[in-house]
């Protein structure tokens, strides 16, 4: 690992952070200088993004992201070895199911907005208790442009990445002036949370971009950090589509 800059002062708790999007944000904000906790479901995974993150920098957590004890643990885990919690960043999601709505099982549908909404939501007000209410801070929800349109076999995960979106904008609105908090809308990712999309079709799937690629983990982070940044001081409440410019053939046959 490089050298890391010097330490910002600041702190962040990620979600889903031992791969993917999560990943791609802890390694863009402690590439900056900031302290980071992140959670996911794998301790062995966990560890091993701590190693290479830097653990003189890094804590994690593990723990179902649904689970209010877990998300209890993770705050006050990162109060008492940070002694503050600047950013949150709500990446942890799933997708357990690919189809059509209208034979979804309703199970299946719960478990998705626990893990995708309301997860969001209790990290979100726990942290504003631990530390924002009284300090100021700044939330990014990690969204999805299938939050943005009807998303075909994937209607549940699009539904509740809408629902994210106006969960953004409810506590913008309620935690401002003290918390901005925003959305970022990625299009397809290259992780393996996405690896259905484009495996075995990569190619194919990036033509249809106008910047010819899909998106990589680095891509969000860097827009978590701008968002999490004083260079964004005056947005709130707004969601930042990050699509590599696949919304621009929208209407196109």
């Amino acid at each position: 690992m490089t050298e890391l800059p010097a330490l910002s002062g600041k702190v962040a708790l990620v979600t889903g952070a031992s791969r993917g999007i999560g990943y791609g944000v802890a390694e863009a904000l402690v590439a900056r200088g900031d302290r980071v906790c992140i959670t996911g479901r794998g301790e062995d995974a966990l560890n091993e993004a701590v190693e290479k993150l830097g653990a003189d920098r890094v804590i994690a957590v593990a723990g179902k992201a649904h689970d209010e004890e877990h998300q209890a643990a993770a705050v006050e885990r990162t109060m008492a070895a940070f002694g503050r919690i600047d950013f949150l960043v709500n990446n942890a999601g799933t997708n357990p199911v690919f189809g059509p709505i209208a034979d979804l099982d309703l199970n299946v549908a719960r478990k998705v907005f626990e893990t995708n909404v309301v997860s969001a939501l209790g990290f979100a007000q726990r942290t504003w208790h631990a530390w924002q209410k009284d300090n100021g801070g700044a939330i990014v929800n990690i969204a999805s442009v299938a939050g943005l349109s009807a998303s075909p076999f994937i209607g549940a995960y699009g539904i509740s990445k809408a629902a994210m979106i106006n969960l953004t904008q409810q506590l913008a609105h309620e935690y401002a002036p003290r918390v901005r908090v925003n959305a970022i809308a990625p299009a397809v990712v290259k992780t393996k949370f996405a690896q259905a999309l484009y495996e075995g079709r990569e190619e194919e799937a990036a033509a249809a971009y106008p910047l010819a690629r899909l998106g990589v983990p680095s891509d969000i982070g860097g827009t978590a950090a701008f968002l999490t940044s004083e260079q964004s001081d005056w947005i709130t409440g707004q969601t930042l589509v990050v699509d590599g410019g696949i919304f621009l053939n929208a209407g196109v046959g």
